[in-house]
């Protein structure tokens, strides 16, 4: 039997079934299963020769009956969606008694993403897929789903218009290598310089399924012996078990890494074969049918870990792994099954508006909880209250903190008299209500200056921040125009930018800005380079003012307001705090360059950690309360326990101003 003439292969159900244990032994973090994640390109791939088989042959068909793309859509729809709908809906329900506003306010925003097929987009805006964060996500596993819906948008669309202009397969065979070479392109070209982008995004994902569909085109083209099927099988698993193996989470993905576990997928498809030791044994076809719905709940099962701190539990594991086989086969049997079952019964009006109904229904579900910000007065208020200290940022945030351009709104607060400019990044942006807090007079005014993931530091690079040292220079610049009597604090997260975000995992030790040259990693050459600009740049605005250098903020590496709650919520509260030797051991270069600026021209140094740290430890909350809003930035209740810091700014101006009068009368 041939390929495109066979209504159901054991060969490919065999194949889901490999990807899916990929992906669900990846996520559950079980040895050997690094490169697990490359179970999305083989179905990416599966996914392209089902697909373009099937618009293809309904094209060939038009003469006698005319090809349907709504059709084709509502075929996929009544694939999909059931299941995802019922997912969505589940842990909507779920998540009303079991997560904090913030949680499901972020789970609202991702439902409704999830059943509109633009998860990929949010996911992409919000954070990559290898980031500590991400994996807080319960649907985050959707974006795949995004992507090939936003693929089976677009293919029909192409073929038909191919189709109509010479209606061959040599035409659509033409149109499709032009479209796999120009994805694969930007794929290897946009993977090492927007890495999230290249993962999430259909331009450099399109390829993988292309490659799919040039399979299904271009196979059959002669007969293949039992032998070359075998070889081609043995070589496409090679490819795959070696990619399963060989990879993990910090090999840059797709870019030309992902033709490895595609090759060895097309390979497969190509070799069709039946009864395969491979993809034959009844526990894998068992595992391929199912494969859908393991794949959809496998994902909240692994966040459920996450949130209860068991995910390297072994025990835990191995109860999450059953209970995705429970679940998945639930899914199967009770949605999945019934849903194609009846709904192929239904006429197309029907079956859209049954979907559409569904799908509203889980939208606009979603978009409520969202915009009632996670839906207060559902748990206990000292949980909610935890919850929403993530919320008690600076109020004008969006207003004073520059994200694109050169030149800063230069917001004040306070009174009219300025006394002093906050210079630096987003830590700058949530640490100046103390510094107002500090001002000894009400008639004092503070100005703000802050770019955010920007360094002050001149010369400096940033590929999240493209402008961040014309920023820096237009500082300089003006600070030279303003009376030498306003002092300068300087308020950075040096640590990110040298050595990586603490909470990613994925980017330690991995440098986000340059100087004369990008390094891959934090290596001494750079950070000698960094450090000697760091102090160069304080000096340079110290020959104008006097200039204070704050000490690093202590970053705890979990989402402060976050843990708590959820530890709240399960009775079983627990302090949050990194090591000072930890804290030590990565800020060291920062405060070594900031004394050598210190011994150099004179700067001052503001120590946040008598305030924040005690008995060896830095502390993430106080008296239950917490003192971040995040991983990194204090709240605005945090800040203010460094006001007394902030206060000896201004015991200086005020000390100078005395002896600047008394040498005034003494002259006169």
């Amino acid at each position: 039997m041939s390929i495109e003439s066979r209504k159901f292969r054991d060969d490919i159900n065999g194949l889901r079934a490999w990807a899916v244990i990929a992906v669900i032994f990846y996520h559950f973090g079980v040895y050997g299963f690094a490169g697990g994640f490359v179970g999305v390109d083989i179905f990416f791939a599966i996914s392209g020769f089902l697909m373009t088989g099937i618009v293809v042959e309904g094209l060939e068909r038009s003469k006698t009956t005319p090809f349907s793309v709504i059709g084709f859509y509502m075929a996929r729809a009544r694939r999909i969606l059931p299941a995802l709908i019922a997912l969505c809906a589940a842990l909507l329900v779920l998540g009303w008694w079991v997560l904090t506003p913030v949680d499901y306010k972020m789970l609202g925003t991702h439902s409704a993403a999830g059943v509109s097929f633009i998860s990929n987009i949010q996911f992409w805006r919000e954070a990559g897929y290898f980031d500590t964060q991400s994996h807080e996500k319960w649907l985050l596993h959707t974006w795949s789903l995004a992507v090939e819906w936003q693929f089976y948008i677009i293919l029909p669309l192409v073929l038909t218009a191919v189709w109509k202009w010479r209606p061959n397969r040599h035409s659509i065979t033409v149109v499709m290598l032009v479209g796999l070479i120009t994805s694969l392109a930007l794929s290897i070209i946009i993977t090492p310089m927007n890495p999230s982008a290249a993962f999430y995004l259909l331009p450099t994902r399109a390829w993988e399924m292309i490659a799919g569909g040039l399979v299904y085109l271009l196979a059959n083209r002669s007969p293949l012996t039992t032998t070359i099927r075998v070889t081609l099988e043995s070589i496409g698993f090679a490819l795959i078990i070696g990619s399963i193996i060989g990879f993990d989470s910090s090999s840059s993905w797709p870019g030309w890494r992902a033709l490895v576990p595609v090759i060895g997928t097309l390979l497969i498809l190509l070799a069709a074969r039946t009864g395969s030791i491979w993809t034959g044994p009844t526990a894998i076809q068992w595992l391929g049918t199912r494969s859908y719905s393991l794949y959809l709940w496998h994902w909240p099962i692994v966040v459920a870990l996450n949130y209860l701190e068991q995910q390297a539990n072994p025990t835990a594991i191995i109860s999450g792994l059953g209970l995705t086989l429970a679940l998945g086969n639930l899914s199967y049997h009770l949605v999945e099954t019934p849903a194609r079952r009846y709904l192929t019964n239904f006429s197309m009006k029907k079956n859209a508006a049954v979907l559409l109904s569904c799908t509203i229904a889980v939208t606009v579900a979603g978009l409520s909880v969202r915009l009632d910000q996670g839906v207060n007065g559902r748990l206990p208020p000292e949980v909610e209250a935890i919850s929403l200290e993530s919320q008690n940022i600076n109020p004008r945030r969006s207003e004073c903190l520059l994200m694109t351009g050169v030149t800063s709104p230069s917001c004040t607060f306070g009174g009219s008299d300025l006394k002093a400019i906050v210079l630096g990044d987003s830590h700058a942006n949530a640490t100046i209500s103390a510094v107002v807090s500090a001002a000894t007079s009400p008639d004092s005014s503070i100005m703000e200056w802050t770019y955010s993931s920007c360094p002050i530091i001149r010369g400096v690079h940033s590929s999240a921040r493209k402008q961040c040292g014309a920023f820096v220079e237009w500082a300089i610049q003006k600070l030279k125009a303003l009376p030498s009597n306003i002092p300068v604090i300087i308020i950075n997260r040096h640590a990110q930018y040298a050595l990586g975000a603490n909470e990613n995992s994925h980017e330690a030790n991995t440098p986000q800005v340059y100087f004369t040259k990008p390094y891959q990693t934090s290596e001494p050459a750079f950070l000698e380079e960094y450090a000697r600009n760091l102090k160069d740049t304080a000096c340079e605005i110290a020959k104008s003012h006097t200039v204070y250098l704050v000490r690093p903020i202590p970053e705890m590496g979990v989402d402060v307001p976050t843990q708590m709650a959820r530890a709240a919520l399960t009775g079983t509260p627990k302090e949050i705090y990194i090591t000072l030797a930890a804290y030590d051991q990565r800020q060291a270069f920062i405060w070594k360059a900031q004394d050598a600026a210190r011994d150099q021209c004179g700067v001052k140094i503001l120590n946040p950690l008598p305030y924040l740290c005690s008995d060896g430890r830095c502390f993430g909350e106080r008296s239950n309360h917490p003192l971040y809003r995040d991983d990194d930035h204090l709240s605005e209740y945090g800040n203010k326990v460094l006001v007394p810091m902030f206060s000896e700014v201004f015991k200086n101006i005020d000390r100078t101003t005395s002896e600047g009068l008394t040498g005034a009368s003494l002259v006169h």
